[in-house]
């Protein structure tokens, strides 16, 4: 016994027997017990509460269950897309304009706003003119043919295809200039409307077989959704997009990287467009697959297309106000379980040696300093909970 020690002070190093932890006073014995069985509750319960499941940002689920993936993306999300895609602005929101450019075969123009609750929100149209709204449905979906003239695009492909709901998930690695590669995990669906009208949704998720890497930055938030449709009248479509995505760089670097690439994309895209339409069959095997997963839009939500002004802020500002809290609960920095018994470990063993030593002199001392020990292990403990 004599040989067992245990460091009791950083500051000044003093060894203390094993046998001297236990107090001279009579009773003093009981009061060490009661301390350790209070806190060594205390740490059996946090310990079994770190075992459960921690829920990850952005949908997630295990095993890839067809009833989980076609819970994804539901109807609610295409209503609240459709809302959007009207580009009326909402309570304590103002757009922005950014760019406004035409040419002989394709035109464009973009605004943003400043959401208080998210990143940047990108409104945009664009116009192909003599093409067709399923040529440019196909293009567009084709992620496949996308790596032929997107260089931005380096890595694509399919993890999951659940049929029953038309939701697809899969995996894309970008590279944009001066910036680590970025990794998107997505969750999609298109629906066909009326008169050839067609509106897809996308948003982040999470996927047993996708582990993260260190090489590439995984984007953990990503809403975005299109609508295209004939211009009426006219030899044209259009596509209307709606994006917001946590890019986590500066919010002006992305205004400015925007407004000075943005047209060059689309002009390549363009000339993309108009090559597409020659492609053999083969290539178009990914197209195939969308045509059986396209859902048809519900008569009620098409009826009720075009929400009146009124109701969208009321609407938007509720489920705005549950989002922040949610995502203020969400972003509290927690404690790691390991520093928090390593730090009540200490503080146990200085309570036993408070106990331990107590002198008729340090009585009062005593009394004082243990309920401190007491209700601060109490409230890490309530804090952790």
């Amino acid at each position: 016994m004599d040989r067992l020690r245990i460091l009791a002070s950083n500051s000044a190093g003093t060894l203390l027997a094993l046998d001297e932890l236990w107090p001279e006073s009579a009773g003093g014995g009981w009061a060490t017990v009661v301390v350790m069985l209070l806190v060594s509750w205390k740490l059996l319960r946090l310990f079994f509460y770190c075992r459960r499941p921690v829920a990850i940002s952005g949908a997630y689920f295990r095993g890839g269950s067809s009833a989980r993936v076609s819970n994804l993306i539901t109807d609610a999300d295409l209503r609240d897309l459709m809302i959007s895609l009207e580009g009326k602005p909402k309570r304590n929101e103002r757009w922005e304009d950014l760019i406004d450019k035409t040419s002989n075969l394709v035109s464009y123009k973009a605004k943003f706003s400043r959401p208080k609750d998210g990143p940047l929100k990108f409104y945009s149209v664009t116009t192909f003119e003599k093409c067709s709204a399923e040529l440019l449905r196909d293009f567009y979906m084709d992620n496949q043919y996308r790596r032929k003239w997107d260089n931005i695009v380096i890595h694509h492909e399919q993890l999951q295809v659940d049929e029953n709901s038309g939701t697809e998930i899969g995996r894309c690695i970008k590279k944009f200039p001066l910036l680590t590669p970025k990794e998107y995990i997505l969750a999609w669906r298109v629906w066909e409307g009326k008169d050839k009208t067609f509106y897809c949704f996308t948003k982040d998720c999470e996927h047993p077989m996708s582990v993260r890497q260190n090489k590439y930055v995984r984007v953990g938030f990503l809403r975005s959704g299109w609508r295209i449709r004939k211009v009426p009248g006219r030899d044209a479509c259009e596509m209307t997009l709606v994006h917001q995505e946590d890019a986590g760089i500066n919010i002006e670097m992305v205004k400015l990287g925007f407004a000075k690439g943005v047209w060059s994309y689309v002009s390549k895209m363009n000339n993309a467009l108009r090559e597409y339409s020659s492609c053999s069959p083969i290539h178009l095997t990914p197209v195939s697959t969308l045509h059986r997963l396209i859902k048809k839009i519900p008569p009620e939500l098409e009826a009720n297309a075009e929400t009146s002004e009124e109701e969208v802020p009321k609407r938007s500002s509720s489920v705005s106000g549950r989002r922040s809290r949610a995502n203020i609960s969400q972003k509290k920095p927690s404690r790691s379980p390991k520093r928090w018994i390593l730090a009540n470990g200490l503080l146990l063993l200085g309570g036993i040696i408070c106990l331990s030593r107590g002198r008729r002199s340090t009585t009062i001392g005593t009394q004082l300093a243990v309920p401190c020990i007491l209700k601060k292990l109490m409230k890490h403990g309530s804090e952790s909970s």
